[in-house]
Protein backbone atom coordinates (compact mmCIF):
# COMPACT_ATOMS: atom_id res chain seq x y z
CA UNK A 1 0.00 0.00 0.00
CA UNK A 2 2.71 2.34 1.06
CA UNK A 3 5.92 2.32 -0.75
CA UNK A 4 9.03 4.72 0.46
CA UNK A 5 12.03 5.11 -1.60
CA UNK A 6 15.14 6.68 -0.20
CA UNK A 7 12.67 9.93 0.41
CA UNK A 8 14.58 12.76 2.54
CA UNK A 9 12.19 15.71 4.31
CA UNK A 10 13.95 18.83 5.51
CA UNK A 11 13.32 22.46 6.91
CA UNK A 12 15.19 25.63 7.39
CA UNK A 13 15.55 26.64 10.93
CA UNK A 14 17.88 30.46 10.59
CA UNK A 15 20.75 29.36 9.06
CA UNK A 16 20.62 26.01 8.84
CA UNK A 17 18.87 23.07 7.24
CA UNK A 18 16.95 20.60 9.98
CA UNK A 19 16.69 17.25 7.50
CA UNK A 20 13.52 15.24 9.49
CA UNK A 21 13.68 11.90 7.16
CA UNK A 22 16.52 10.76 5.98
CA UNK A 23 16.76 8.45 2.82
CA UNK A 24 13.85 6.39 4.37
CA UNK A 25 12.82 3.07 3.03
CA UNK A 26 9.77 1.24 4.39
CA UNK A 27 7.11 -0.26 3.15
CA UNK A 28 3.62 -1.05 4.62
CA UNK A 29 1.48 -3.69 3.26
CA UNK A 30 -1.99 -3.57 2.50
CA UNK A 31 -4.48 -4.44 5.70
CA UNK A 32 -2.06 -3.33 8.09
CA UNK A 33 -2.61 -1.16 11.08
CA UNK A 34 0.77 0.48 11.79
CA UNK A 35 1.68 2.85 14.68
CA UNK A 36 4.64 5.31 14.49
CA UNK A 37 5.45 6.54 17.78
CA UNK A 38 7.49 9.95 18.88
CA UNK A 39 7.13 12.70 20.48
CA UNK A 40 6.24 15.78 18.79
CA UNK A 41 8.59 17.29 16.40
CA UNK A 42 10.31 13.76 15.78
CA UNK A 43 8.42 13.98 11.99
CA UNK A 44 5.38 12.04 12.63
CA UNK A 45 3.17 14.36 10.89
CA UNK A 46 5.98 14.79 8.15
CA UNK A 47 5.80 11.60 7.42
CA UNK A 48 1.73 11.66 7.04
CA UNK A 49 1.93 14.68 4.91
CA UNK A 50 4.31 13.33 2.87
CA UNK A 51 2.32 10.08 2.23
CA UNK A 52 -0.80 11.58 1.86
CA UNK A 53 0.82 14.04 -0.80
CA UNK A 54 0.24 17.06 1.07
CA UNK A 55 3.62 18.04 0.86
CA UNK A 56 6.60 16.57 -1.42
CA UNK A 57 10.11 15.13 -0.22
CA UNK A 58 13.20 16.75 -1.23
CA UNK A 59 13.89 13.83 -2.78
CA UNK A 60 13.07 10.10 -3.10
CA UNK A 61 10.00 8.05 -4.47
CA UNK A 62 6.63 7.81 -2.75
CA UNK A 63 4.08 5.53 -4.08
CA UNK A 64 0.81 4.62 -2.42
CA UNK A 65 -1.49 1.89 -4.02
CA UNK A 66 1.24 1.86 -6.38
CA UNK A 67 0.42 5.19 -7.90
CA UNK A 68 4.05 7.97 -7.55
CA UNK A 69 2.73 10.72 -5.99
CA UNK A 70 5.85 12.76 -6.24
CA UNK A 71 4.93 12.42 -10.50
CA UNK A 72 1.74 13.83 -10.08
CA UNK A 73 0.62 17.41 -9.90
CA UNK A 74 -0.53 19.33 -6.73
CA UNK A 75 -4.31 18.83 -8.85
CA UNK A 76 -3.53 15.48 -9.27
CA UNK A 77 -2.80 14.56 -5.67
CA UNK A 78 -5.75 16.39 -4.44
CA UNK A 79 -7.98 14.50 -6.32
CA UNK A 80 -5.64 11.52 -5.24
CA UNK A 81 -6.82 12.24 -1.35
CA UNK A 82 -10.18 12.89 -2.06
CA UNK A 83 -10.40 9.24 -3.69
CA UNK A 84 -8.26 7.28 -2.14
CA UNK A 85 -7.29 8.52 1.87
CA UNK A 86 -8.94 9.26 5.23
CA UNK A 87 -7.74 11.46 7.59
CA UNK A 88 -8.19 11.55 11.20
CA UNK A 89 -7.01 14.74 13.29
CA UNK A 90 -6.15 15.13 17.32
CA UNK A 91 -8.73 17.69 17.00
CA UNK A 92 -11.21 16.26 15.14
CA UNK A 93 -11.38 19.29 12.02
CA UNK A 94 -15.12 19.35 12.30
CA UNK A 95 -17.00 21.67 10.30
CA UNK A 96 -18.68 23.78 13.12
CA UNK A 97 -21.96 24.90 10.48
CA UNK A 98 -22.84 21.26 9.25
CA UNK A 99 -24.40 18.63 10.94
CA UNK A 100 -23.07 15.55 11.69
CA UNK A 101 -24.66 13.91 9.08
CA UNK A 102 -23.68 16.99 6.44
CA UNK A 103 -20.04 16.45 7.95
CA UNK A 104 -20.24 12.50 6.95
CA UNK A 105 -21.55 13.69 3.51
CA UNK A 106 -18.84 16.22 2.73
CA UNK A 107 -15.98 13.42 1.66
CA UNK A 108 -18.51 12.20 -1.15
CA UNK A 109 -20.11 15.50 -2.14
CA UNK A 110 -16.53 16.77 -3.35
CA UNK A 111 -16.26 13.14 -5.34
CA UNK A 112 -19.64 14.10 -6.77
CA UNK A 113 -23.51 14.17 -6.92
CA UNK A 114 -25.09 12.08 -3.95
CA UNK A 115 -26.84 8.95 -4.07
CA UNK A 116 -29.20 7.07 -2.34
CA UNK A 117 -26.71 4.82 -1.93
CA UNK A 118 -23.92 7.14 -0.34
CA UNK A 119 -27.09 8.27 1.82
CA UNK A 120 -27.37 4.88 3.25
CA UNK A 121 -23.80 4.49 3.99
CA UNK A 122 -23.60 7.66 6.31
CA UNK A 123 -27.22 6.30 8.21
CA UNK A 124 -25.09 2.60 8.70
CA UNK A 125 -21.61 4.22 9.85
CA UNK A 126 -23.61 6.72 12.04
CA UNK A 127 -25.02 3.42 13.40
CA UNK A 128 -22.05 1.70 13.41
CA UNK A 129 -19.96 4.34 15.85
CA UNK A 130 -23.40 4.92 18.24
CA UNK A 131 -24.14 8.30 16.91
CA UNK A 132 -27.68 7.30 14.64
CA UNK A 133 -29.40 9.57 17.04
CA UNK A 134 -26.87 12.37 16.89
CA UNK A 135 -27.65 12.93 12.63
CA UNK A 136 -28.84 16.07 13.02
CA UNK A 137 -26.82 17.62 15.96
CA UNK A 138 -23.82 19.78 15.19
CA UNK A 139 -20.62 19.36 16.48
CA UNK A 140 -20.43 21.72 19.51
CA UNK A 141 -23.23 19.65 20.98
CA UNK A 142 -20.94 16.88 20.99
CA UNK A 143 -18.30 15.38 23.82
CA UNK A 144 -14.56 14.98 22.45
CA UNK A 145 -15.22 11.30 22.38
CA UNK A 146 -18.53 11.62 20.02
CA UNK A 147 -16.57 14.23 18.25
CA UNK A 148 -13.71 11.62 17.16
CA UNK A 149 -16.20 8.91 16.83
CA UNK A 150 -18.05 11.14 13.73
CA UNK A 151 -14.11 12.04 12.61
CA UNK A 152 -13.72 8.46 11.87
CA UNK A 153 -17.44 7.45 10.29
CA UNK A 154 -15.86 10.46 7.86
CA UNK A 155 -12.51 9.16 7.24
CA UNK A 156 -14.49 5.81 6.17
CA UNK A 157 -17.33 7.38 4.34
CA UNK A 158 -15.85 7.47 0.87
CA UNK A 159 -14.15 4.09 1.38
CA UNK A 160 -10.62 5.18 0.83
CA UNK A 161 -7.87 2.43 0.46
CA UNK A 162 -6.08 4.47 3.49
CA UNK A 163 -6.40 5.82 6.33
CA UNK A 164 -4.07 8.15 7.98
CA UNK A 165 -4.58 9.07 11.70
CA UNK A 166 -2.26 11.68 13.19
CA UNK A 167 -2.52 11.83 17.50
CA UNK A 168 -6.33 10.64 17.09
CA UNK A 169 -6.53 10.47 21.38
CA UNK A 170 -4.32 13.18 21.77
CA UNK A 171 -7.56 15.20 22.80
CA UNK A 172 -8.93 12.90 24.71
CA UNK A 173 -9.16 11.14 28.19
CA UNK A 174 -7.36 8.10 28.75
CA UNK A 175 -10.58 6.31 29.17
CA UNK A 176 -12.19 7.71 25.95
CA UNK A 177 -9.37 7.84 23.96
CA UNK A 178 -8.72 3.57 24.61
CA UNK A 179 -12.46 3.37 23.70
CA UNK A 180 -12.02 5.36 20.23
CA UNK A 181 -8.63 3.23 19.25
CA UNK A 182 -11.08 0.03 20.06
CA UNK A 183 -13.83 1.44 17.46
CA UNK A 184 -11.15 2.55 14.81
CA UNK A 185 -8.93 -0.67 15.04
CA UNK A 186 -12.72 -2.70 14.71
CA UNK A 187 -13.66 -0.77 11.66
CA UNK A 188 -10.82 -0.26 9.72
CA UNK A 189 -9.88 -3.99 10.08
CA UNK A 190 -14.06 -4.85 9.30
CA UNK A 191 -13.35 -3.14 6.30
CA UNK A 192 -9.68 -4.34 5.43
CA UNK A 193 -8.17 -1.05 4.93
CA UNK A 194 -4.87 -0.19 6.11
CA UNK A 195 -3.96 2.41 8.43
CA UNK A 196 -0.65 4.14 9.65
CA UNK A 197 -1.47 6.33 12.98
CA UNK A 198 0.83 8.68 14.90
CA UNK A 199 0.92 9.09 18.11
CA UNK A 200 3.13 9.72 21.45
CA UNK A 201 0.86 7.84 23.31
CA UNK A 202 1.47 4.15 23.82
CA UNK A 203 -2.02 3.18 24.83
CA UNK A 204 -2.51 1.99 21.30
CA UNK A 205 0.25 0.08 20.37
CA UNK A 206 -2.25 -3.16 21.69
CA UNK A 207 -3.72 -2.68 18.02
CA UNK A 208 -0.62 -1.97 15.92
CA UNK A 209 0.62 -5.31 13.89
CA UNK A 210 3.58 -3.17 13.39
CA UNK A 211 5.14 -0.58 15.28
CA UNK A 212 8.06 1.96 14.23
CA UNK A 213 9.50 4.79 15.96
CA UNK A 214 11.58 7.98 13.76
CA UNK A 215 15.06 8.26 14.99
CA UNK A 216 17.33 10.11 13.41
CA UNK A 217 15.60 10.75 10.63
CA UNK A 218 15.27 7.15 10.05
CA UNK A 219 12.18 4.63 10.86
CA UNK A 220 13.29 2.06 12.87
CA UNK A 221 10.47 -1.04 13.49
CA UNK A 222 10.04 -2.15 17.17
CA UNK A 223 8.81 -5.30 18.25
CA UNK A 224 5.36 -4.95 19.18
CA UNK A 225 4.87 -7.68 22.22
CA UNK A 226 8.40 -5.11 23.97
CA UNK A 227 6.80 -1.15 22.73
CA UNK A 228 4.46 -1.53 25.68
Amino acid sequence: MIELRQVSKGYREGDRQHRVLDRVDHDIRRGELVVMLGKSGSGKSTLLNLVSGIDLPDSGTIRVAGIDLVRLSERDRTLFRRHHIGFIFQFFNLLPTLTVRENLLLPLELKGPLSAADEQRCLDLLSAVGLSARAGSFPDRLSGGERQRVAIARALVHEPDLILADEPTGNLDVETGQEVIELLDRLTRQAGKTMLMATHSRQVVGVADRILTIEHGHLVERPVETSG
